[in-house]
């Protein structure tokens, strides 16, 4: 029989060593990876009075942790509060009602938001009007009458020095531009705007017994549902 020379033998050798090393590759437990979950936003759900204003509003909260879906529904109290509810039915991780004063009666209005809390819905009603959270943005009004029929020019008065207006009786829409210079700093207090209108309107809220939020003009829980959404930015 024909002898292998070396190198055939050493060839061999380690053929065999990368069989085993292979075979034991193979017969190792493989090491359990943790499989990626789908994580799921939690979705907010905004059912607002105003068919144009508040939903575009919100619509520009550029929220990475949560989605807010508003809908304006055009409905008003009470009424928006019993549409909140069929609605809330689809399955939501938070609901908010949006509605105003205006000129509804007041057992109408404060029997809106009680209805709504007894429901865990979260409440942003203003008195008069959303417009009032927006003012709040450049004017430090602390509470006291203001009608609504004056918040137009005087949210205005703020624009103009920018540009820009707001069409509070036609459109109706907060524009990107607009909601923009929301957001951005005032200079006079080196705070941004957003944050300015929170502790104006929060002061006024805290200053008032909240009794009867239907007697208490001007005010708005407006603060409240932006507060929550800025967990989420």
């Amino acid at each position: 029989m024909k002898m292998k020379n070396k190198k055939a033998l050493q060839k061999e050798a380690r053929e065999k060593h990368r069989k085993f090393l292979r075979r034991n590759r193979k017969d190792e437990p493989e090491l359990e990876r943790n499989k990626p979950s789908k994580y799921e936003k939690p979705t907010i759900l905004i059912v607002c009075e105003g068919k144009n204003t508040e939903p575009s509003y919100f619509r520009q909260f550029k929220l990475t942790t949560a989605e807010v879906k508003p809908i304006g529904e055009g409905f008003n109290t009470v009424t928006l509060v019993n549409r909140a509810i069929e609605l809330s039915q689809k399955g939501y991780d938070q609901v908010w009602c949006v509605f105003d004063k205006d000129d509804f009666p007041d057992t109408d209005f404060n029997n809106a938001i009680q209805i709504a809390k007894t429901q865990n819905f979260g409440v942003a009603y203003s008195n008069q009007a959303f417009e009032y959270w927006i003012l709040l943005h450049f004017d430090d009004h602390q509470g006291g009458g203001m009608h609504r029929n004056q918040y137009d020019e005087k949210i205005n008065n703020h624009l103009k020095n920018f540009g820009l207006s707001y069409d509070g009786q036609n459109s109706k829409v907060i524009t990107e531009e607009i909601f923009d210079l929301l957001e951005s700093i005032d200079e006079k207090f080196e705070k941004d705007r957003k944050t300015l209108a929170i502790e104006r309107a929060k002061r006024i809220y805290n200053r008032l017994s909240n009794i009867s939020p239907a007697k208490e003009e001007s005010s708005t829980t407006v603060f409240k549902l932006v507060e929550e959404l800025n967990k989420y930015i």
